[in-house]
């Protein structure tokens, strides 16, 4: 070849060198999964997955926007924080009256939207305004029925005025929804958040950066956040539905982090945590698994049957086995890691005889060479309804269905779309039913309020119980008292009530999970239930 040549053929391969090059780069760009592992030096960077696309990011509705995103752009006037300690967030100081029924918030100044703009009063009563325009879709939150008025008084002074006193108002304002507040940016001409928002515009220390419905979403640090700057530059959320496939892509080193309840299954949890290669980590627990004996029907109206079901079937050795042992038998509704919770309540222990003892007491009785037992001609028998999706409530009805049968209660099964099974609950058409309450910050006032307020299903459990006009009686004592003595006596007696009466059985304290690399370091559970975790979160030299 001659040396022409050569060099014609050494810049042919230097320009396709190049050209490759080029082409690499600006795939790499374009393409949010290889950011997390591949990008620039002075970029940190955390990849994880959700099974579900993280939604409008609308700070004022409910799904399909998921809890721990929203937490991650909105950020509310006062902070949830462990052991019920709340603490000020972009309400610097609070005063309240001493009926209990004026709020008084000292804003916090020289804060900032992500888009430069600033936080004030007036966009905070705009924001209330939003939400108490859709009343009936918050009602579920116990501050919107109460909530008289609101006031911008200046630039850095809120004011809200009850209709009555309603001592979890700090708590209610500390959830992820709906009292967080939207820029005006992002507000649609009329002022109806309920149908949308123009672009997610809030304080917190992140902001959306690319999205792609069903696929990922990129949140990336807000440049103007008052407050101190996360570690990471980056958070790269994976839209990953399959369970078996988020734990693949976790081993190939695609993700950095997963994180919640249900996204991982207990066994891959376990599985993870057994090879040593990785960093994995319980919650305290962040919510109690229950089952509802429905006092409406005739059968469970009984104590006694209700009594004799609850110490019929090994609770430890049930949770044990389902859970491979990540979730914590329970002893009582609500476990004490909630403020007004920590009370001695006498547990309702495995007897199996005492159980038959009840049961023949209570007239069910088992017929010659039968295996159900019958009382004036009717079977003790009932429907137990469950997640169809939900591995674990299908494996502890099976487990409650057996033991139950020993017995002689005949359990039939039904498994249901989750839809259905809410419907059926909140419209009273069950027998059992499991169910969960609502965890930190809600609790326990929001527990205490569905068991006097009808519509949500719980109350109608407890509806034959003789004491139910006390009980209620005593939630809107406790919910309305200004006296913190008083209130923890309440709180003592309503506890005590449903732990006796055995219509919410009480099965197992859920955690959250978070299996993550050994990269990660500083990860701390948050206290709220549905906050994001990444307030603390490094990434390791």
């Amino acid at each position: 070849m001659s040396v022409r040549h050569r060099k014609t053929a050494t810049l042919m391969l230097v320009a396709i060198l190049l050209l490759s090059v080029i082409l690499g780069c600006a795939k790499q760009e374009n393409t949010p999964a290889s950011t997390s592992m591949d990008g620039t030096a002075n970029e940190k960077s955390i990849t994880l997955s959700w099974p579900r696309d993280i939604g409008t990011m609308n700070p004022h509705v409910y799904n399909p926007s998921q809890l721990f995103a929203q937490s991650m752009i909105y950020e509310p006037l006062v902070s949830y924080k462990q052991g019920g300690k709340l603490e000020p967030a972009l309400a610097e100081s609070w005063t309240i009256s001493k009926d209990g029924k004026i709020y008084t918030f000292k804003l916090r100044k020289g804060v900032k939207f992500s888009d430069g703009t600033l936080f004030n009063a007036a966009i905070v009563k705009k924001n209330f305004d939003a939400i108490m325009k859709n009343e009936k879709t918050h009602s579920w939150l116990g501050i919107v029925s109460v909530l008289d008025k609101t006031e911008a008084v200046d630039d850095s002074t809120f004011r809200m005025t009850l209709k009555e006193p309603y001592y979890p108002v700090l708590q209610d304002l500390s959830v992820v929804r709906p009292f967080r507040f939207l820029g005006e940016a992002g507000f649609p001409d009329d002022g109806d958040t309920s149908k949308g928002i123009k672009k997610p515009v809030g304080t917190g220390p992140w902001m959306l950066d690319e999205y792609k419905q069903d696929e990922y979403a990129t949140f990336k640090r807000n440049p103007n956040y008052w407050g101190t700057a996360p570690k990471v530059d980056k958070i790269i959320v994976k839209i990953i539905p399959d369970g078996e496939t988020r734990v693949m892509a976790f081993e190939k080193g695609d993700l950095d982090l997963i994180y919640g309840e249900g996204v991982i299954s207990l066994d891959a949890f376990k599985q993870l945590r057994d090879t040593n290669n990785y960093v994995t980590k319980l919650s305290e627990p962040v919510g109690t698994r229950s089952l509802l004996l429905n006092s409406s029907n005739p059968k469970l109206a009984d104590l006694r049957v209700r009594l004799a079901l609850q110490h019929g079937f090994n609770k430890q050795a049930m949770v044990e086995g389902v859970t491979s042992g990540l979730e914590e038998k329970a002893d009582t509704v609500l476990s004490k890691n909630y403020p007004y919770t920590n009370v001695d309540l006498q547990p309702v222990d495995y007897d199996v005889e005492k159980s038959k003892a009840l049961l023949d007491e209570a007239g069910w009785k088992l017929p010659a060479g039968g295996t159900v037992r019958e009382k004036n001609g009717q079977q003790l028998d009932f429907e137990l309804i469950f997640d169809k999706t939900d591995p674990v409530q299908k494996a502890m009805a099976e487990t409650i269905q057996a033991e139950w049968g020993e017995l002689g209660v005949k359990v039939n099964l039904t498994g249901l779309e989750l839809t259905v099974q809410i419907k059926r609950l909140r419209s009273n058409q069950f027998d059992l039913y499991f169910w969960y309450n609502y965890g930190a910050p809600y609790d326990p006032h929001s527990f205490i309020n569905v068991i006097a307020k009808k519509s949500f299903g719980i109350s109608e459990v407890l509806s034959a119980l003789p004491m139910k006009k006390d009980l209620d009686q005593q939630v809107h004592e406790a919910l309305s008292s200004t006296d913190e003595t008083k209130r923890q006596e309440l709180y003592a007696s309503i506890l005590k009530t449903l732990q006796e009466q055995s219509a919410i059985v009480p099965i197992s304290y859920i955690k959250k999970t978070a299996v993550y690399q050994k990269k990660i370091t500083n990860f701390v559970f948050p206290a709220n239930r549905d906050e994001n975790p990444f307030e603390r979160i490094e990434i390791g030299k």
